[in-house]
């Protein structure tokens, strides 16, 4: 189930289903952030308890809750996005009301922790969620430009989505230094269609076993890692995808950038994927700009993709469905 896509003067609304408004978003950052939304001609409305903190740096289960049924069922909201990331998310899985979720519809987008929200929609009501910047993300970031295309490109028209690696890139929303892109990376060639599945790979983990986790077998699977997580964890993450029944079922997987923090190299993601013979076989790209790093590409979870890699300089993703 795709939700609406936005016109100029949709409401998309901002709440806080993990953590809440951090406290070096600024007055000043906040207002940024609303401008840049307004760039794309929408409407920015904000929950009630994004500003809510317990010793968690969250509202309350409750009160994110309340927040995120209120987005869905205000006939004024036409898109959802989530404030930032987190690790309190798995708090409201069992408790949202998906038959809400399945009669109204809506773009919902966040990144990190919101794997679990975004999961947990697309298994229990079917609606397709995006991967994609959160709104500290897009108020904190000096570059913005690729991201707002991205999203003007997902969220208002239907047409495939070609993603393309952004000029340049900063390790971190808040950064000051701009890198230079270099390309998405060709780890194994070959090609494959098929359903888009993905986040946060530490994220995912934690829903293995239980009822929010998704169908990965014939998924084109697209997953990154924060700093939190170095070089040797990403391997043990993607190793327990791999023991997952289905691990051995993928049709192919996208790979976020890596922040400089995780000391994952192109090198060390080569040798970790290509010593993976379950991934032989399948087409993999790392690199791509679907990551904490900024800017961001957004990418539907539950979607459709079209994967094609040659080399670095003949790598086609293409999004189909979105």
């Amino acid at each position: 189930m795709i939700p609406p896509k936005l016109k100029d003067g949709d409401q998309i609304r901002v709440i806080a289903p993990s953590e809440s408004v951090p406290d070096k978003l600024t007055p000043e950052l906040i207002e940024r952030g609303i401008k840049r939304l307004e760039s794309l001609g929408l409407e920015v409305s904000f929950g009630k308890y994004v500003y809510e903190k317990d010793g968690f740096d969250t509202a309350s289960p409750q009160q994110r809750l309340d927040d995120l049924h209120d987005a869905f069922s205000d006939p004024n909201v036409k898109a959802i996005l989530a404030m930032i990331g987190g690790s309190s998310a798995n708090q409201l899985l069992k408790h949202i009301d998906y038959d809400l979720i399945k009669k109204n519809p809506k773009i919902f987008c966040g990144l990190s922790d919101l794997t679990e929200i975004s999961s947990a929609l697309y298994v229990k009501s079917g609606l397709v969620t995006y991967y994609g910047p959160h709104f500290t993300m897009l108020a904190s970031s000096k570059l913005i430009d690729y991201s707002l295309e991205s999203m003007k490109a997902t969220f208002f028209y239907e047409e495939p989505v070609n993603l393309t690696p952004s000029s340049h890139f900063l390790n971190s929303s808040w950064d000051e230094e701009v890198i230079v892109n270099s390309s998405f990376w060709a780890i194994n060639t070959g090609e494959a269609e098929a359903e888009s599945i993905g986040g946060n790979l530490m994220t995912l983990n934690f829903l293995l076993g239980n009822q929010y986790f998704p169908n990965i077998r014939n998924c084109i699977l697209y997953i990154e890692e924060n700093h939190l997580i170095d070089h040797k964890g990403v391997q043990k993450e993607i190793q327990e995808i791999i023991n997952h029944p289905d691990g051995d079922k993928i049709a192919g997987i996208i790979i976020g950038r890596f922040q400089t923090q995780t000391g994952m190299s192109r090198e060390l993601v080569t040798r970790m994927i290509r010593s993976k013979k379950e991934f032989n076989h399948i087409p993999v790209v790392a690199n791509v700009d679907i990551s904490h790093t900024a800017p961001m590409a957004s990418i539907p979870f539950g979607g459709r993709i079209k994967l094609k890699v040659d080399d670095d300089q003949h790598i086609d993703i293409q999004v189909i469905r979105h």
